[in-house]
């Protein structure tokens, strides 16, 4: 799965890193970023276009969303699903139709993961993962609206989808998040109902990854010095 991301790039720097899309929705967040241990619940920037007509997205657009997909039928309780399976997307009750038309890419720095030591679930290692070349790079998701009871407003929402892991993944968990090349980005928001190919492995050869301090396990951590390298357990 994918639970925890980072993104340590400026607004203003994320923007210019995929300058193709809109940025007219996301300045109010530009006192969000960076986020050293982004966690769900919290609001992203991500990326969407006007497969569905929105009326205030263009093209590939910059929005607000918050993490944790939630369709109109949902109710406020429980925890909106974060991730969602490649495999059988295109026929799950949830994820179908945001599938089918409302695809998203989530910019992010990186990701954490953490690595089931003794395979008791009790004692794990963290990691965080990148590209090598240290560029921010995008996650292939799914995005909706849900609207809040409480204030009639209407909310975007995501989720990460992920796929088998590539070699170096394995070697810490059995899943990561799907990440598109960038040459894919402009197929992934397109209006074809069905771009399965895309979510696969992402190249091991041109990611890295290393272990952190356990102290990314609280949400409330959110500072730069997350990221420093530690010595793994054995």
């Amino acid at each position: 799965m994918c639970g925890r991301v980072y993104i340590k790039s400026t607004l203003e720097g994320l923007l210019r890193e995929f300058s193709f899309a809109e940025r007219q929705a996301v300045e109010g967040m530009a006192n969000q970023l960076p986020r050293y241990n982004g966690a769900p619940s919290l609001t992203y920037p991500i990326i969407i276009t006007d497969v569905v007509r929105d009326p205030d997205v263009f093209g590939p657009t910059f929005v607000s969303a918050r993490w944790g997909l939630m369709s109109r039928w949902m109710k406020a309780t429980g925890r909106p699903p974060v991730n969602a399976r490649c495999e059988g997307i295109a026929t799950n009750g949830l994820f179908k139709h945001p599938y089918r038309s409302r695809r998203c890419l989530i910019p992010i720095d990186g990701f954490f993961e953490w690595k089931d030591i003794y395979g008791t679930g009790k004692n794990k290692q963290p990691y965080a993962v990148a590209m090598k070349s240290g560029e921010p790079f995008a996650l292939a998701g799914l995005w909706n609206s849900w609207r809040d009871p409480k204030t009639d407003e209407d909310i975007r929402t995501f989720c990460i989808i992920t796929c088998p892991p590539n070699e170096m993944m394995a070697t810490i968990h059995g899943r990561m998040p799907v990440v598109l090349h960038r040459a894919d980005y402009e197929r992934w928001l397109s209006p074809e109902p069905d771009p399965s190919d895309l979510m696969k492995p992402f190249p091991a050869d041109l990611m890295t990854m290393w272990p952190i301090d356990r102290k990314v396990g609280s949400p409330k951590y959110d500072a730069a010095d997350i990221l420093d390298p530690v010595d793994p357990e054995s």
